[in-house]
């Protein structure tokens, strides 16, 4: 269960929305959760890389690096 508290505006665009179509308002919450949570859980890992890499705690490679590392020079 999830009760969440929205700005006037966008509950009325919300209520709006779900009678216009005759969906319910709980509806698009999870349709609008669903469709960005993968986005959210992507830009927090990013983040972590991103500290991770400017603490020396993880290393960051070139492309040719790479390449020489596995063994795929030209």
């Amino acid at each position: 269960m999830l009760a969440i508290r929205l700005p006037p505006d966008v509950e009325a665009r919300l209520d709006a929305l779900a009678k216009a179509t005759g969906r319910t308002k709980t509806f698009y919450a999870r349709e609008a959760i669903l469709e960005h949570l993968d986005d959210l859980e992507d830009l927090y890992l990013a983040e972590q890389r991103l500290i991770a890499n400017r603490s020396g705690e993880s290393a960051t490679y070139s492309l040719d690096d790479v390449e020489r590392i596995l063994g795929l020079e030209d």
